[in-house]
């Protein structure tokens, strides 16, 4: 495995690890909101740009909902 590849893995692993935490507290929903924008990027990285715009939206919902969650 090359670094980009790796870096994806860990970028969507710790998606569906953020994702599955959410009910826990807004912090939740702002590092799923990071680790999209990782995915975003590894996406544009990986030349595969209908995936990196998909997490790019991703990235932009979960802020509108840490923004909803925060006090």
């Amino acid at each position: 495995m090359d670094a980009i590849t790796i870096f994806g893995l860990l970028s969507v692993s710790a998606m569906l690890l953020f994702y599955a935490l959410e009910p826990r507290g807004p912090h939740f929903v702002l590092a799923f909101a990071a680790a999209c924008a990782l995915s975003a990027v590894y996406g544009f990285l990986q030349g595969t740009w209908p995936f990196g715009f998909v997490e790019t939206v991703w990235t932009a919902v979960a802020l509108r909902r840490w923004v909803r969650s925060s006090p």
